[in-house]
């Protein structure tokens, strides 16, 4: 009988192993078409924007090592030669390899520790189990692939650029005439840094089709698990953190009684020692808090920089630009009709607390008052402008406008002006709207409303937004 009971037994597990897999395609199936191309967009421009900056950094760096190679050979050529002559062969090596095309198999890659990359690799693998002849999925994955191989390159890379700006920080930063070049690799190895963190962080950020998406692999219940096995941490202990499988590979990590024991060689057993070790301990720990406080931003203190950092310098051009608008009123008069100011604008950001910027401003008519209502086309305007912020959330702004008014109501006024100049300066106060959006109030004085003609009023009141 018992043969009987073990083809039953592995018929279940079979039926079983099959309704999973339907299951699986079925759930699979559910998944937007969008989302992969959505993610294969999203990963092929990553890699682009990394591979570009990758480039930019390795040719400034071996232009200023080159340079720095000229002046220490008429110093010391020996050490010119020891320093420098393998360096520029490894920049061309790197550059080489970031254009280089791999042929690795999509979904066979080794994890980059980057948890967006990592985490959609192993969802668009698991999705793969279940419709693995899907065209869409497979470019995505491969799209993903590629993108986890330029992240091991950029990995050497980096460590290549932090070691080469410690060593030569070291050995030539007593070489008065080598300053310059020190502090111009010391910001370019710095804001690279910066600015792939901030490229990565970008691409975890998760679109709407991306979370639809996500939302239906996380109804399949073996998704949990497929994610927890084949997650990076899983893949450094050898285990499968959602649980079963082997033990956790812990070879060559300390246990408590080897750290407690070593404490003790070291200080001592008695009460003193372990008052010692917190006191250190804690002295330690306030100052790594200190210097997170300072630089947020950094990975390692490998990477702490010896000047004072511009944090917009590691922004792109496009996340340096503000766009925004505003509106204003002005009262009709002898001469012109109630007016509203509608305007465009669009800023740079120079500066942490900076803002400059250009716009246009369009003058529709009201008419002459309330038993008055006329819309009418009543001129446009140019503008340019500077905040510069005070505190808090109070800024100084100013600007330079030209605006366009012909007068038609009284046009018998002598000399009058169809372009006029407004040379601005005030008060504007910020606030928040939502994540995305802030609104502002601004109260400006026009410093050559006196030249108008007919004259204009001095005080300008705007409400504006940006985002």
């Amino acid at each position: 009988m018992r043969p009987i009971y073990l083809i039953i037994t592995c018929f279940i597990c079979c039926a079983q192993l099959v309704w999973a897999q339907d299951s699986l395609l079925q759930k699979s199936k559910e998944i937007p078409q969008k989302y992969y191309s959505a993610v294969q967009h999203k990963a092929d421009a990553l890699n682009r924007q990394l591979t570009a900056r990758t480039e930019k950094a390795l040719n400034r760096l071996a232009k200023y090592e080159e340079k720095m190679k000229k002046k220490l050979m008429k110093v010391d050529s020996s050490q010119a030669k020891a320093l420098f002559n393998e360096s520029q062969q490894k920049f061309t090596s790197f550059k080489d390899k970031l254009k280089a095309k791999t042929d690795k198999i999509p979904g066979k890659n080794i994890l980059t520790n980057t948890p967006g990359v990592d985490s959609l690799f192993n969802t668009l693998n698991f999705l793969k189990q279940g419709n693995d002849k899907l065209p869409q999925l497979n470019s995505s994955l491969r799209s993903v692939t590629a993108l986890q191989d330029k992240l091991a390159i950029l990995n050497e890379a980096k460590a290549f650029i932090q070691q080469r700006r410690q060593l030569l920080n070291a050995q030539l930063g007593k070489f008065p005439e080598l300053a310059g070049n020190l502090k111009g690799i010391n910001k370019e190895a710095y804001y690279y840094t910066q600015q792939v963190k901030e490229l990565k962080e970008a691409f975890s950020d998760k679109k709407k089709i991306e979370k639809k998406a996500l939302e239906i692999a996380q109804k399949i219940p073996a998704y949990n698990d497929f994610m927890a096995k084949h997650s990076y941490l899983a893949s450094l202990l050898g285990s499968n953190l959602g649980g079963g499988g082997e033990a956790p590979n812990l070879e060559g990590l300390q246990t408590r009684a080897q750290v407690e024991q070593l404490i003790q060689q070291r200080l001592g057993s008695g009460p003193n020692a372990s008052q010692a070790v917190s006191q250190s301990m804690a002295e330690a720990r306030a100052k790594m808090n200190e210097l997170k406080s300072k630089f947020p931003d950094l990975d390692n203190a490998g990477e702490m920089p010896n000047f004072k950092p511009n944090e917009m310098k590691s922004k792109r051009f496009l996340q340096r630009l503000e766009y925004g608008g505003n509106i204003q009123f002005a009262r009709n008069t002898s001469f012109y009709p109630t007016t509203s100011d509608i305007a465009g604008q669009i800023g740079y950001k120079f500066h942490k607390n900076g803002v400059a910027g250009v716009g246009a401003s369009y003058k529709l008519g009201l008419g002459q008052g309330f038993n008055k209502i006329a819309i009418s086309s009543e001129g446009l305007g140019l503008r340019s402008f500077v905040d510069w912020k005070l505190k808090n959330t109070f800024f100084l702004n100013g600007g330079y406008e030209q605006n366009y008014q012909p007068v038609h109501i009284n046009p018998s006024v002598p000399n009058a002006e169809m372009w006029t100049s407004s040379a601005l300066l005030g008060i504007k106060k910020k606030y928040k709207v939502s994540a995305k959006m802030k609104g502002d109030v601004s109260l400006l004085f026009d410093f050559l409303y006196n030249s108008h003609v007919p004259r204009t009023d001095p005080v300008k009141l705007r409400m504006g937004y940006n985002f």
